[in-house]
């Protein structure tokens, strides 16, 4: 079964703002009251086709390159494994899910609960759980990507006026599952996807053999790796072609050794894909993800800002996807907390580097050339997607996957023509050239 959700901004519940520390309060004495926050017109449940979680993932060359085709297949694209769908709740199911813990406060009992209750669907960890390790890095990512989910689905349908969100809830029977979110043929967005996915279980003799030829030192038991992985992905194509496509996914992933040691580290990022070249767009992108860079360190944005520009490159085409934005993998350095706070930034930034864009350019007038030339850079879109990401690859090649999940990336359209060539000093060759030759958007 899949709710579907209209309007999310006419509901107080989904009128949200970040805190300092980037949680989402609500604004809504109702859902202070711990009360189901419902929007308008999701009273009811639609039979729909259950979509899982895709995501795209990669390695870099600081810390390693092969790592990223396991973790996507496991951790992004967790729902290319075996789920199944649920009926999505806006609370979560489980009994007693309000009532203290001994020795804990009320207050903070509720805390956790309001925020649960504004998530597109209940957590995927059971709520007692969640109680039970407030501190753990398991517990924060999770309640991370849920809220990052949330607030860009809350966005997203801001900008559409009418968009119908496709919320499914599901499991994976070796562990965990997922939430996926998917916005088809909008009034804004041609196709907009949202995912989250927490899984667990023992690493396949592939992912680990991947790991170990990426420098990990992983001592297996009995031939087994205890693992835990989680993240948020998104692709979100709009029907303007003056409004660029948007990627992002941030991710944790943890394996536990023979010797009761956890191996843990973070990745993801966010990439700008426009069909036509827009310098004042490009330079806001950038410069807001700089912002968020730089809180944390002078040398993140501009390191990985160049691990975009190689990882998204098409190599039979001479071209880059899009014009770049950041991405990094195997990130476990300083420590813990303080690459969480990182990533924290990292996903706060994703609706003020993007919405905007989208809000200037959705009423934009084209002509049908320029909807064409948006159709063949579609192409060029799945051709790295199907060709050279590794999390996608990876999903593809795994027994049993859930295929809708694994490309729920792609456009609704796109096209191919063959020996197709822009005119000299036209529009569309001003994109190519960027995409051929990365740029410095922020000096």
């Amino acid at each position: 079964m899949a709710l579907h959700l209209g309007r999310l901004s006419a509901s107080p519940c989904w009128r949200a703002a970040r805190s300092g520390c980037g949680e989402l309060r609500l604004w809504s004495r109702r859902c202070a009251a711990g009360r189901i926050c419902r929007p308008p017109g999701t009273a009811g449940t639609e039979q729909s086709r259950g979509l899982g979680h895709s995501t795209t993932a990669g390695g870099g060359p600081r810390l390693g390159t092969g790592l990223a085709a396991a973790l996507a297949g496991l951790a992004g694209l967790a729902a290319a494994a075996f789920g199944h769908v649920e009926r999505a709740e806006m609370v979560p199911k489980s009994s007693g899910a309000r009532s203290p813990s001994p020795g804990r406060p009320e207050e903070e009992e509720d805390e956790l609960a309001r925020r649960c209750s504004c998530f597109m669907a209940s957590p995927v960890t059971d709520l007692r759980e969640l109680r039970r390790r407030p501190g753990d890095m398991r517990t924060k990512m999770e309640l991370l990507i849920l809220e990052t989910q949330a607030q860009v689905c809350q966005a997203l349908a801001q900008v559409d006026g009418g968009a119908r969100f496709s919320v499914d809830r599901w499991e994976r029977k070796e562990g965990g599952g997922g939430i996926s979110c998917v916005l088809q043929d909008g009034h804004v967005f041609e196709k907009a996807g949202v995912s989250v996915s927490v899984v667990y279980g023992n690493l396949s003799e592939e992912a680990a053999k991947q790991m170990r030829s990426r420098g990990k030192n992983l001592k297996a038991k009995d031939g087994k790796l205890p693992f835990c992985a989680m993240g948020v992905s998104s692709v979100i194509h709009p029907k303007n072609p003056h409004a660029p496509t948007v990627h992002f996914n941030y991710r944790y992933f943890e394996v536990e050794e023979a010797d009761g040691n956890k191996q843990w580290w973070f990745g993801g990022g966010c990439d700008l894909t426009p069909t036509y070249l827009n310098r004042e767009d490009a330079i806001h992108f950038h410069r807001t993800l700089k912002e968020a860079c730089d809180r944390h360190g002078p040398d993140f944005y501009p390191k990985f800002k160049k691990w975009c520009d190689d990882y998204f490159f098409i190599a039979h085409r001479g071209e880059r996807r899009g014009i770049g934005g950041i991405f990094f993998d195997d990130l476990d350095s300083p420590s813990k907390e303080e690459v969480f706070h990182f990533v924290q930034s990292c996903a706060q930034a994703i609706v003020p580097s993007y919405i905007p864009l989208v809000k200037k350019h959705c009423d934009d007038s084209f002509t049908p050339q320029e909807k064409l030339w948006q159709q063949l850079r579609r192409g060029r879109y799945v051709e790295f997607n199907l060709l050279y990401d590794r999390g996608t690859k990876f999903g593809l090649f795994t027994p049993g996957s859930r295929i809708e999940s694994i490309l729920m990336s792609l456009p609704l359209t796109a096209r191919w023509e063959y020996m197709h060539s822009p005119s000299e000093n036209s529009k569309e060759a001003e994109i190519l050239d960027v995409l051929r030759h990365p740029r410095d958007w922020v000096h």
